[in-house]
């Protein structure tokens, strides 16, 4: 197993930081963290702050930190060519002898911006160089302010976006429990659409969940509207349970 008490030269390090609250950084990010070298905080282009930042403000101790400013465009190409640049800067550090952390919220193999940056260095520095340290999900976190179960025994449970409303509408046919990440602008679509399958008093929605100041909950989806709840809205439906016996 892999010593993690503290980040090692040269190698490189993906750690969720968790939905946003400081006291849900696990004990594995705050060594890595404190330890780098480098910390790299991305941040949207439409966003004055990075909140994967703001979470990890205590445990900055004079790290160089790279404000790594994006776009959120549906263009493939762009994308690619932003987090190249940002690979180079990493391969760069690395070969120098650094520690580099790249922090995310939540966990970084989810909807991450790690997922961009993974893909790329795996390409170019030694697997045994490149690490992944999980972070509490925003589903997770969301799930837990209302205490209820995602799964239990052979219940399905199925992550997507809410983008694409008829992929939506199948889903809900393959599964038990749907979750559904970017919902804020679809909230109005989603609700007459849950609405008609008869299962709105099912769903409930959470947006930015655990971020000081700006959570909201409810389970009424039809309070507020489409682009009140912004780009971190989470919304889980508990469609029913799967029937089970022993020896099935």
């Amino acid at each position: 197993m892999f010593d993690y008490s503290s980040s090692q030269p040269g190698h490189f390090y993906a750690v969720g930081v968790g939905p946003g609250s400081k006291d849900l950084l696990t004990l594995r990010a705050v060594r890595l963290i404190e330890s780098a070298d480098v910390i790299i905080a991305p941040r949207s282009r439409r966003a004055d702050e990075s909140l994967a930042m703001r979470a990890i403000q205590d445990h900055i101790r004079g790290q160089e930190v790279i404000d790594h400013v994006y776009a959120m465009e549906r263009d493939e190409a762009k994308t690619l060519s932003t987090w190249m640049r940002m690979a180079d800067l990493v391969v760069e550090r690395c070969s120098a002898g650094r520690s580099v952390v790249q922090i995310t919220l939540g966990d970084p193999l989810i909807y991450s911006t790690s997922c961009y940056l993974l893909g790329l260095l795996k390409e170019r520095m030694d697997d045994s160089h490149v690490h992944v340290v999980p972070g509490i999900s925003a589903f997770q976190a969301a799930s837990c302010l209302f205490a209820e179960a995602l799964t239990i025994q052979e219940d399905r449970v199925l992550l997507m976006p809410a983008t694409d409303l008829a992929h939506v509408e199948r889903a809900l046919g393959e599964c038990e429990t749907l979750i559904l990440y970017k919902a804020g602008r679809q909230i109005d679509a989603l609700a007459d659409l849950l609405d008609r399958k008869g299962l709105l008093q099912r769903a409930c929605l959470a947006c930015y969940a655990e971020q000081e100041g700006r959570e909201f909950i409810t389970r009424d989806l039809r309070s507020g509207g489409a682009g009140t709840h912004g780009y971190m809205a989470t919304v889980i439906v508990h469609i029913g349970r799967r029937r089970w016996n022993n020896g099935d």
